[in-house]
């Protein structure tokens, strides 16, 4: 009672004087930041000295508390309460002592809702608050507004499971990561650094050890040790990093760069211009650790072959990383690694229990560095990958199509003279004769390097798919006119953010476009559903499954005539105007180009981000059948593109 008597007391008050006073001023307005949703942006703009209360505030207490009421429209619902920044809080003696939660000078309140069409939609706001200084309150006011959302484009509306989606092929990733590192491994095996320590190593374990059961069990404690330490080495790099900075690294400029110099480095450490090693302390240490004996002194010694072997591995394991990072998911590098250390491994514990077999290995010898040098010029080519995927980010334009398979028919003609001994390098023994292994090798890598000549002038190169630029990213492509560019009208193309369409082309000359909203105005005008195909320049199974189900007659005929294609580049690096950019509501970061706009789209209503990632959809934005991702079945991919005809029919 005494507060309702303070309140009228302060209200009575303000009636004794002329003035009429107006301390805030309200101003709304709405942003469509997806295809499917808004956000209400209500604005409070404080006289100094006054001061508007919370929406917690509990009005028993004392002051009214601040409220909004949204009028009630088929076009949209609310999602979530609304929000509002954190308030001052402090005991207020004309309310009792009651502590009151209030804002002053300029304040923001945010009310997301679920839009249910892409049409323009006005909304109505009630806004009531009561305002006070330290010396009197004015009434509850209450002042009604409307605010607009502007038209957007149709949205997709994401089918139930859309969010627990998995793309296909996903565990085909992770065993051939693992069967990648597991290869790396073998050729581990095979450098001097390491070959040499097998038949020491065994016969330490074999020799040292009373009994031989105790030699085999000390042998397999040595090969458990190797496995730990490089899990241990793929598992930090997997949980420093987090999924979503291996994800990006795929398509990181500046990460892509990075990685296309370190590969060029460690060519050159194989190729023998210097050795990469580690500390000579870190060396000392470990091996005073192995002189231990017992079980530490087995996993030091372990560690110790992992230290001195750097220089060869070193090169194998980072590439390996770089690989498992940018191609699989956060697991990846452990998974490389997994593979990697089991290969190196089990020779050893192999060898321990059988010892009989090391006889039937051959020699240390010049081959060894043979190895190095052939893993020297496989690096030099994969480095080659991470500049184009650059360069087809920011469309340079520089390492074309045939720039690349002309330097990768260089590289590998290269490497069939080295085979064939006609090219020696530094640390090469003299080879007066051409080993039969030598010759057969050389001719099957110069035999690959005829088979790519063809390329240069247009041919798919099924074999190596993924690897070189697009087939459309060639000399003088963003100067060409293909069918890829299909007019809609010149006044809405005039209003699209991305770069035209007549400056891409799309696979096998298919008409494509490559925004959301003028391929869904293009689908609609000929009635016709949609493919929406996520997908990357630096994408390597993207690229796989252009040329190897894509350019299946059946495939194409299905997507030329019956579908309209619009391809986003979820790692296009052309930057977004201004007025454009926003913060992104599923990941919280700044979208500033046209790749995280659309990376941001699937995310926000797919809940993936992997890439390939084909959806098919009606004029309405809704979903015709399960999404697909990385599948080469051809037959799997026609089901499902007469699937969505279908669907999109009935």
């Amino acid at each position: 009672m005494k507060t309702i008597t303070t309140i009228l007391l302060l209200l009575v008050s303000v009636t004794g004087f002329s003035q009429i006073y107006d301390p805030v001023k309200w101003e709304l307005k709405a942003d469509r930041f997806a295809p499917d949703s808004a956000r209400i942006t209500i604005n409070a703009d404080i006289e100094k000295g006054w001061h508007i209360y919370s929406q917690a505030q509990d009005k028993n207490d004392g002051p009214v508390p601040t409220s909004f009421e949204f009028a009630p429209n088929s076009g949209y619902e609310l999602i979530g309460k609304t929000e509002e920044p954190v308030p001052i809080t402090k005991k207020e003696p004309a309310f009792n002592n009651a502590t009151v939660s209030f804002f002053e000078g300029k304040t923001s309140f945010s009310q997301k809702i679920a839009l249910r069409a892409s049409d323009s939609l006005q909304i109505g706001v009630a806004v009531t608050f009561m305002v006070c200084s330290d010396e009197m309150c004015l009434p509850p006011e209450t002042r009604e507004y409307s605010v607009t959302v502007k038209e957007g484009p149709a949205f997709v509306a994401a089918a139930p499971d859309a969010g627990s989606f998995e793309p296909e092929g996903s565990n085909l990733g992770i065993w051939a990561i693992f069967f990648a590192g597991f290869a790396g491994g073998l050729l581990a095996l095979l450098t001097p650094c390491v070959f040499p320590m097998l038949p020491l190593t065994v016969s330490f374990f074999t020799k040292q050890s009373k009994t031989r059961a105790k030699g085999i069990r000390n042998a397999l404690i040595y090969a458990a040790s190797i496995i730990v330490i490089y899990v241990t080495l793929g598992l930090t790099i997997s949980l420093s990093l987090g999924p979503d900075a291996l994800n990006s690294l795929a398509s990181n400029g500046i990460m892509n760069l990075a990685f296309f110099i370190i590969f060029v480095v460690f060519a050159m450490s194989f190729f023998g211009a210097f050795e990469i090693t580690l500390p000579s302390k870190w060396l000392n240490a470990s091996d005073k650790a192995a002189d231990k004996g017992g079980l530490i002194g087995i996993f030091f010694m372990a560690f110790t072959l992992s230290l001195v072997s750097f220089s060869c591995t070193g090169p194998i394991i980072g590439s390996l990383l770089v690989q498992a990072a940018v191609n699989g998911n956060v697991t990846g590098p452990a998974i490389g690694m997994l593979g990697f250390a089991v290969a190196l491994a089990l020779p050893f514990a192999l060898f321990a229990a059988f010892p009989g077999w090391l006889n039937s290995l051959p020699k240390s010898g010049g081959w060894l560095n043979s190895v190095k040098v052939i893993l020297g010029f496989i690096e030099l080519a994969f480095a080659l990958k991470f500049l184009s995927a650059v360069d087809l980010s920011y469309h340079w334009g520089i390492i074309t199509r045939e720039v690349f398979i002309a330097l990768w028919i260089v590289i590998f003609g290269l490497l069939g003279f080295y085979l064939l001994g006609k090219l020696r390098l530094p640390h090469d023994d003299e080879q007066k004769k051409t080993s039969v292994t030598g010759l057969m090798t050389g001719v099957l890598v110069l035999g690959f390097v005829v088979y790519m000549v063809p390329g240069m002038w247009g041919a798919p190169l099924k074999l190596i798919s993924g690897f070189p630029p697009p087939s459309f990213y060639t000399e003088g492509w963003s100067l060409q006119n293909t069918s890829s560019a299909v007019a809609v009208n010149t006044a809405q193309a005039a209003n699209i953010s991305t770069v035209s369409d007549n400056e891409f082309h799309c696979p096998h000359g298919l008409n494509c476009f490559h925004d959301y909203e003028t391929g869904m105005a293009y689908a609609k005008q000929v009635n016709k559903p949609v493919i929406l195909d996520f997908t990357g320049w630096s994408c390597v199974n993207c690229r796989k499954m252009e040329d190897n189900v894509w350019s299946d007659k059946t495939v194409l005929n299905l997507l030329s005539n019956d579908y309209v294609l619009i391809s986003l580049y979820v790692d296009d690096k052309t930057r977004l105007p201004e007025n454009e950019q926003y913060v992104s509501e599923t990941t919280g970061r700044k979208v500033k180009t046209i790749g995280n706009k659309w990376s941001d789209f699937q995310a926000t209503h797919f809940r993936t981000n992997a890439q390939p990632f084909y959806v098919l959809i009606d004029h309405d934005g809704n979903m015709l059948t399960k999404p697909k991702g990385y599948d080469t079945s051809i037959d799997g991919y026609i089901k499902f593109l007469n699937e969505g005809l279908k669907n999109f029919g009935s």
